[in-house]
C-alpha cells in the first residue's frame, strides 16, 4: 500500500459513508473489457462536479493490489452482474495501479514550473522502494522506470490520472511547461515499447486532450467528452431514472428537479442530469442555483466578453431558450486558442455551460441554473444586451 502506487481504498469507502449513493460501478464492466487490448486508454471528460473525482476513486478501490475491498463492491450493481464480460473476479484487487492527481501536485510544488518534475520524481522514489534493484539509479523519467521495472518483473501498470488536464488550465500560457507534460504522457501512453508495461489507462479531466494543428497528442485513446460522450454517456451525470427513484426516496419534486438540473441528452441513454446540483438540492430540501458554489458568472463572463462574431447577440438568443448551429472542429481543446464563436461555445460545452445536440450539431442552454448563471453574466456592467434579456424574465 503506497501513495501513488497501489494506494488504500479510503476515497471510495468515505463516499459510500454518504446517506445517498448513486451506483454507478457498472463503469468498472466497461473498463474490465478494454483492459489489456488495443482500447485499454480511456480518456473521459466532464464538467467540474460531476463525478469524475468518484469514479477515479472507485477504479483504484476495485483495481488496487493495496487493498482488499470485496466488502465495498459486495452489494453494488457490478458485483451483481452476472454477464461473464463484466470480469468482476478476475481484476478485483489484481491490478499495480498508479493513481495521481494532478491538483494534487500542482498545489504542492514549490514553483508550478516544477510539476512534471515533482511528479516523476516522488513517484519514482516510491516505485525504487517497491521494486528493488529493477530501476537504474540515473533514471528520471517515469516511462523509463516503469519500463525497467517490468523488463525485470514482466509486471504491468493500470494507470489513473484525475484532472489530467489541470495543468492546462492552471498554466495556461506557460507553453514550455505544457509540452514538458505532453511529453511525459507521451512516453508513458504512446509508442511501441507502452504495451510491456502499460495494462490500461482511465484519465478523467474537463478539457479532451490537446490538439496542436489538427492533431491530438495523445491519438491512442479512446476520447469521451460531453460532445461524444460514446458508451460512457450513462455516467456523465445521473439518468432520469436514477433522479426519478432519489426524488421518490427522498420525497421531492421531480418536475421540479427536471427544470433545474435536466439538459444534457445523449442518444439511447436519454437526459442527463447534474449530479452535485440535484444532490445538493436533495440535501438542503430545495431547489436552487448550486452552480456558483463550483463557477461563478465572472468566469463564464470573460468567454462571452470576446464577443466574436456577434457572440452576445447569439448568447441572448440562448437565453431565449432558441438553439445555435455551431462547428466544434477548430478547437484546440485549450482555454487560450480561441479564436472565433464556435471555438467558445464549444469550450462552453466542455464547462457544462451548454448542451450539444450531436444530430443537429446545436448547443443550448440545458436548464434553468445554467440559465441563470448566463443571465448574470449578460448582466454585468449594464450592457446594451440587458434591454433584451430583461424581455426574457
Amino acid at each position: 500500500m503506497g501513495i501513488y502506487l497501489n494506494p488504500p481504498a479510503d476515497g471510495f469507502e468515505d463516499i459510500l459513508k454518504d446517506d445517498i449513493y448513486v451506483d454507478k460501478t457498472e463503469l468498472i464492466a466497461y473498463t474490465n473489457q478494454v483492459l489489456g487490448t488495443t482500447r485499454k486508454l480511456t480518456c473521459f471528460s466532464r464538467p467540474r462536479r460531476f463525478g469524475k473525482s468518484f469514479a477515479a476513486q472507485m477504479l483504484v478501490a476495485y483495481y488496487s493490489k493495496g487493498t482488499k475491498s470485496e466488502h465495498l463492491f459486495k452489494n453494488l450493481k457490478i458485483a451483481k452482474d452476472i454477464e461473464e464480460k463484466s470480469h468482476y473476479k478476475q481484476y478485483l484487487n489484481q491490478c499495480d495501479v498508479l493513481f495521481w492527481d494532478m491538483t494534487w501536485f500542482i498545489t504542492n510544488a514549490r514553483n508550478i514550473e516544477d510539476t512534471v518534475k515533482d511528479l516523476q520524481r516522488k513517484i519514482i522514489f516510491e516505485l525504487k522502494r517497491e521494486f528493488t534493484d529493477c530501476i537504474e539509479q540515473e533514471t528520471i523519467a517515469l516511462p523509463e522506470a516503469l519500463l525497467q521495472i517490468s523488463a525485470v518483473t514482466g509486471r504491468k501498470f493500470f494507470i489513473i490520472i484525475d484532472e489530467w488536464d489541470a495543468l492546462f488550465r492552471e498554466a495556461q500560457t506557460d507553453q514550455r511547461l505544457q509540452e514538458e507534460y505532453i511529453q511525459l504522457l507521451r512516453g508513458l501512453f504512446k509508442g511501441i515499447q507502452v504495451s510491456r508495461f502499460l495494462s490500461g489507462a482511465y484519465m478523467t479531466g474537463i478539457l479532451p486532450i490537446k490538439k496542436y494543428g489538427t492533431q491530438s497528442a495523445l491519438t491512442d485513446f479512446y476520447e469521451y467528452t460531453m460532445l461524444e460522450p460514446g458508451p460512457l454517456a450513462e455516467f456523465v451525470g445521473f439518468t432520469e431514472q436514477e433522479v426519478k427513484d432519489l426524488c421518490k426516496e427522498q420525497q421531492i419534486d421531480f418536475e421540479q428537479a427536471k427544470k433545474w438540473y435536466d439538459g444534457y441528452c445523449f442518444g439511447q441513454t436519454g437526459h442527463i442530469y447534474n449530479p452535485n446540483s440535484v444532490m445538493k438540492a436533495i440535501f438542503n430540501k430545495r431547489f436552487s442555483n448550486y452552480w456558483t458554489q463550483t463557477e461563478t458568472y465572472e468566469s463564464l463572463r470573460v468567454y462571452i466578453d470576446l464577443n466574436f462574431d456577434g457572440l452576445k447577440d447569439m448568447i441572448v438568443d440562448l437565453i431565449g431558450e432558441k438553439h445555435c448551429r455551431i462547428d466544434t472542429g477548430s478547437f484546440q481543446n485549450d482555454m487560450t486558442s480561441l479564436k472565433n464563436k464556435d471555438d467558445v461555445l464549444t469550450l462552453l460545452v466542455h464547462l457544462g455551460y451548454l448542451a450539444y445536440d450531436i444530430d443537429q450539431k446545436e448547443v443550448y442552454i440545458p436548464n434553468e441554473e445554467i440559465r441563470q448563471e448566463f443571465i448574470r453574466a449578460i448582466k454585468n456592467g449594464k450592457r446594451q444586451e440587458l434591454v433584451k434579456t430583461n424581455n426574457l424574465n
